[in-house]
């Protein structure tokens, strides 16, 4: 079935921000009807989530102050794309630099898009086991807390409201099917440290 009866078509683009790592646009599109319409958007290079398993079962979990959000929230590890990095490359990096532990084994879970909405970020999710623990290498300006959380404990933290973060969120789903065995995993062996 073709889509071309949704598809809106740029007509023109006006460059709002540039920062960092976000850039921001307003479009005039052309829209299915014939009419026009104007969309904000920001693009962001990507980025990859880790859901780790440690070998008691546990959970890796951070703790972090989000400055937009003013307060400190419970998610899994995470970073953004550094530019031509593959997205296995950032998942190993930003699990050692956050958390300090490695992993031997990798599976890819899948890609969520956040806030399709206003945003062209993507997050990449990948599951680690075999972990080893070793010394954080935090960005400069980066504090959290690292825990090892109970499965039961995170699952009932995400139905009381206590994690909102939409990533773990979607890696709740991602690991509560994998654990009830629904959809499983192709690991793959760390070629950087598995023996």
């Amino acid at each position: 079935m073709s889509d071309e009866h949704l598809i809106e078509h740029r007509i023109d683009s006006q460059e709002l921000f540039k920062g960092h790592f976000l850039h921001a646009f307003r479009d005039t599109v052309r829209l299915p009807s014939g009419g026009t319409a104007t969309r904000e958007f920001v693009t962001h290079p990507g980025a990859v989530m880790i859901i780790p398993l440690l070998d008691d079962g546990r959970l890796l979990m951070e703790r972090q102050y989000r400055y937009p959000m003013q307060q400190v929230m419970l998610e899994f590890p995470a970073g953004k794309l550094d530019a031509a990095e593959l997205v296995l490359d950032c998942a190993r990096r930003e699990l050692r630099e956050e958390t300090g532990y490695t992993a031997t084994h990798w599976a890819h879970a899948g890609v969520m898009h956040p806030v399709i909405s206003y945003s062209t970020e993507f997050i990449d999710i990948w599951f680690a086991r075999g972990l080893t623990a070793g010394p954080r290498a935090l960005d400069v300006g980066e504090h959290l807390d690292v825990l090892a959380m109970d499965t039961q404990d995170f699952f009932a933290a995400c139905q009381q409201g206590l994690i909102t973060d939409s990533k773990t969120l979607a890696g709740a789903l991602w690991l509560q099917n994998h654990l009830n065995g629904q959809w499983p995993l192709q690991w793959q062996a760390d070629q950087h440290t598995a023996p």
